[in-house]
C-alpha cells in the first residue's frame, strides 16, 4: 500500500517554483493592494490606492532631481576591513555581495549638476548596501560633498536611507559623525545652504549626526526616523508607543521636521527652498 511506501513522484521545492507573472506586480505594506510593477515605476515608486513610499534607490533619485548631463563623482573609493570583522560571514564578503548586488563600491552616490537651472551637489544614500550603514567611506564621500559645496558655493543635498552606523568598522565608523558634523559646520560658516531630505528607514549614527543638521530638515510621507528602533525603546521603557511613533508626521508635529514632502512634490520644494535660502 502507498501508505508505507516511498512514492516516486518528486518534490518540488516552493523557491524553485516559477509563475510568469512573477515579479509584475507589488504588494502596497500599507493597505495590501496588488500594484502592477509598471504603475508603479510610473508613479515614483509611490503606491496610487494609499500613497505609501516605497525604497528608492540612490542614482534612480539623482536622476529624478538633476537635469540632463549630470555627473556622478567620487564613486572610486572602497571600504577596507580594518578589523578583519567577522560575525555570520566575513566582512569582506558583505561587501563583494553587495558590490555585486548594487554596483556600487559602497553606500552613497555623489552627483554635481542642475535643479532647475541651479548649480547643486548631492549625496544620496543607497539603502540596499549593507542597509545604507555608514562606514569610512559613506564618511568620506559625504565629506567630498560638502568639500565640493564649499568650492563652488553651490547648495548641498543629503539624502538619508540608512541603518545607522556600519559596525563592521568600530570605532573607524563612530568618527564619521564628528567627521561630518565638522565639515557641515564649515558650511555653515560659509552661509552655504544644506538641506537633509530623510527618507524611509533614517536611523541610528545618520540621524544622530548629518541628517538632522540641516537648515532644513525634510522628510517622505511615513519615513522612519530615529536613533533607536521603536521595538529597543518599548523593551527599555516598558511601555507601549504611540501610534506612528517615530514616523515623518509624528516628527513634524513635534518639532523635528520642518516640512513633510511627498515624493512627485520634492523637486519642486527643493526649488523653492533653494531660491530664498539663496537670495
Amino acid at each position: 500500500m502507498a501508505w508505507f511506501k516511498r512514492q516516486d513522484n518528486e518534490i518540488v521545492s516552493e523557491t524553485e517554483r516559477t509563475v510568469r507573472t512573477e515579479g509584475l506586480w507589488v504588494k502596497c505594506p500599507d493597505c495590501g493592494k496588488a500594484i502592477f510593477r509598471a504603475e508603479l515605476d510610473a508613479n515614483l515608486q509611490v503606491c496610487p490606492h494609499c500613497g505609501h513610499h516605497f525604497k528608492m534607490d540612490a542614482r534612480r533619485r539623482i536622476e529624478l532631481l538633476l537635469e540632463p548631463g549630470y555627473e556622478l563623482v567620487d564613486l572610486d573609493l572602497k571600504s577596507t576591513d580594518p578589523l578583519n570583522f567577522t560575525d555570520l560571514k566575513p566582512y569582506k564578503k558583505r561587501l563583494a555581495e553587495a558590490q555585486a548586488k548594487t554596483g556600487l563600491n559602497d553606500a552613497i552616490v555623489n552627483a554635481v549638476g542642475k535643479l532647475n537651472g541651479r548649480d547643486i551637489v548631492i549625496s544620496a544614500m543607497e539603502y540596499s548596501f549593507i542597509g545604507g550603514s555608514m562606514g569610512a567611506v559613506v564618511g568620506e564621500t559625504i565629506a567630498r560633498a560638502v568639500d565640493r559645496s564649499l568650492a563652488t558655493r553651490s547648495p548641498l543635498l543629503i539624502i538619508s536611507a540608512s541603518g545607522g552606523a556600519r559596525m563592521m568598522e568600530g570605532i573607524v565608523s563612530l568618527m564619521q559623525l564628528a567627521k561630518i558634523s565638522t565639515a557641515l559646520g564649515r558650511l555653515a560658516d560659509e552661509k552655504i545652504p544644506y538641506i537633509s531630505l530623510m527618507t524611509d528607514p533614517t536611523t541610528g549614527g545618520v540621524t544622530a549626526s548629518f541628517a538632522m543638521l540641516g537648515d532644513l530638515n525634510i522628510a517622505e510621507p511615513g519615513a522612519l526616523i530615529g536613533f533607536a528602533g521603536p521595538r529597543v525603546i518599548e523593551q527599555t521603557i516598558r511601555q507601549k508607543l504611540p501610534e506612528g511613533f517615530q514616523r515623518s508626521e509624528f516628527l513634524l508635529q513635534h518639532g523635528f521636521l520642518d516640512a513633510v514632502v511627498s515624493r512627485k512634490d520634492t523637486k519642486a520644494y527643493l526649488d523653492r527652498a533653494f531660491t530664498w535660502m539663496t537670495a
